[in-house]
């Protein structure tokens, strides 16, 4: 395994945490992907070795609020983000620790704006896709409207884009065009006369798109969940030898319960 790949999981347990805690404090969509895009483009000038993820994190939550004006009040982004990281703790009274996490996620603020220059504004793929979408449907028929979930398939892969850093690479009406054509995949969905136009509906849509951009950001969504599958998925249990080929004198140590030799990693 190379540093980079191992740099890539921690970057997405840790953007797992962000969202676990964006569910507890009920952040919506957009807030959440601004604080997600500080979180990557603060590393995308930074170590990661150097800076607490979980730090920046929780700090990116925060100052995504107020960038979106959607407040987040302090005291109840530190003890969401500090209950998910420790489930095992009882709740964070006001005290030493409270005031120590407090005062660093204030003074990180400060720091994360001058890392990143104050230009912390950002425009999402979010309203692309709608915007897309409510083009294609008039194309399409409406039972595929009615009881294809594509917008809704379309919207997971967006949320899900963000465990990665793509929306740094790419323009946000990229993004929005490519979970749009994999969403279309995924239900075997074609766009009609798709394949009879002089332009292809990405096009048309997205002018200066390339079917080289869309391949590209289509393959890191799935890199993304590849990444997902190798951090999160269990070792396939060890087959016990049979006790019929087993010599009884040797049946008490070879058949231990092999659940034991399951390692479960957690997630979050």
């Amino acid at each position: 395994m190379t540093d980079e790949n191992e740099v890539e999981k921690q970057h997405f347990q840790h953007i797992r945490f962000m969202f676990e805690a964006s569910i507890k404090l009920n952040v919506s969509p957009i807030p959440l992907a601004t604080a997600c895009t500080l979180y990557h483009k603060f590393f995308h000038h930074c170590d990661i070795t150097d800076y607490d993820p979980h730090m920046v994190a929780t700090t990116s939550l925060y100052l995504a609020g107020k960038i979106e004006e959607e407040h987040l009040k302090l005291r109840d982004v530190i003890n969401v983000c500090y209950r998910t990281l420790n489930k095992d703790e009882p709740p964070l009274e006001i005290g030493e620790t409270y005031w120590t996490l407090r005062d660093g996620v204030v003074n990180f603020e400060l720091f994360m704006m001058r890392v990143l220059k104050f230009q912390v504004k950002f425009i999402h793929p979010h309203k692309y896709v709608l915007h897309y979408y409510k083009s294609l449907s008039d194309w399409l028929h409406p039972q595929t409207v009615n009881h294809v979930p594509i917008l809704t398939t379309a919207w997971a892969l967006l949320r899900d884009s963000y465990h990665s850093d793509i929306i740094l690479h790419h323009k946000a009406q990229h993004v929005a065009i490519a979970v749009l054509y994999l969403a279309f995949q995924c239900h075997g969905v074609d766009v009609p006369y798709d394949g009879e136009a002089d332009t292809i509906w990405q096009q048309a849509l997205c002018d200066g798109i390339r079917t080289k951009d869309i391949e590209y950001i289509v393959d890191r969504l799935i890199q993304t969940y590849d990444l997902e599958d190798n951090i999160y998925s269990i070792p396939s249990q060890p087959q016990r030898q049979s006790r019929i080929d087993t010599p009884m004198s040797d049946s008490s140590s070879q058949m231990s319960n092999p659940m034991e030799q399951v390692s479960i990693i957690p997630g979050f």
